[in-house]
């Protein structure tokens, strides 16, 4: 076990005000190394970072898969994580996300909603697709690269610098989580999934909408069969 390897907690916002000063009180009790990637927030979310200490830079404007690339450029931990600014995630089970890769068993670890349960996958119209194309989307991965994978688009995670940076990923938006997934398999990496339960969001509003579904496939298949 590799308990003095340091951890980065890399959490992307944008409009999370109701939310992201929470989500930072549970992060500081578990790591020191946070990095908040803003979208250059209006509703005053910079300012509530400033105030709780904690590192914060702006994004570049072209989505969240440029934010995460962009703070893991401004961290040094061996080992990256990633959460959501809007108090879904259980950020006491990132012990958990890390210490896979920790024993030597995992180069990248996704929390899974299915295994663990959620609030937002069940109860409208919309979020039946969005579970329904999670679950068509994972089959196919499972079926290519012999996995048993059950979640691969949930942004909490944790990842090994080495494998981040090897795996080069091109996506700047909400498809970073599953070219991240495909690309680590690609590489022969170890992915494997922990069980988290996700929350409903506490405030503002989803930046994913349902009809980005289209883009999500055609992202897919590209890296699925090339």
């Amino acid at each position: 076990m590799k308990d003095q390897e340091r951890i980065s907690i890399i959490i992307p916002t944008k409009n999370e005000a109701g939310t992201i000063g929470e989500v930072l009180d549970e992060t500081l009790t578990i790591a020191e190394d946070i990095l908040v990637v803003d979208g250059h927030s209006t509703d005053g979310t910079p300012d509530i970072v400033r105030l709780r200490g904690v590192r914060l830079i702006f994004d570049e404007g072209r989505g969240k898969g440029s934010a995460l690339k962009r703070g893991v450029a401004q961290t040094r931990g061996d080992i990256i994580v990633f959460a959501d600014a809007d108090g879904s995630h259980l950020i006491s089970d990132i012990p958990r996300l890390v210490q896979p890769i920790r024993d030597g068993t995992a180069d990248l670890v996704v929390a899974s909603r299915m295994l663990g349960g959620s609030d937002e996958l069940h109860g409208t119209f919309n979020k039946f697709i969005r579970n329904t194309g999670n679950n068509f989307l994972a089959v196919l991965v499972n079926m290519k690269w012999k996995t048993e994978l059950s979640d691969i688009e949930n942004g909490f995670r944790a990842i090994r610098r080495e494998a981040f940076e090897r795996i080069d990923l091109s996506s700047d938006g909400f498809t970073v989580e599953q070219e991240m997934v495909i690309r680590c398999l690609k590489h022969r990496l170890r992915v494997v999934e922990v069980a988290s339960h996700e929350y409903a969001r506490k405030s503002g509003y989803s930046k994913l909408k349902t009809i980005q579904g289209f883009r999500f496939l055609l992202h897919f298949f590209r890296e699925y069969l090339f």
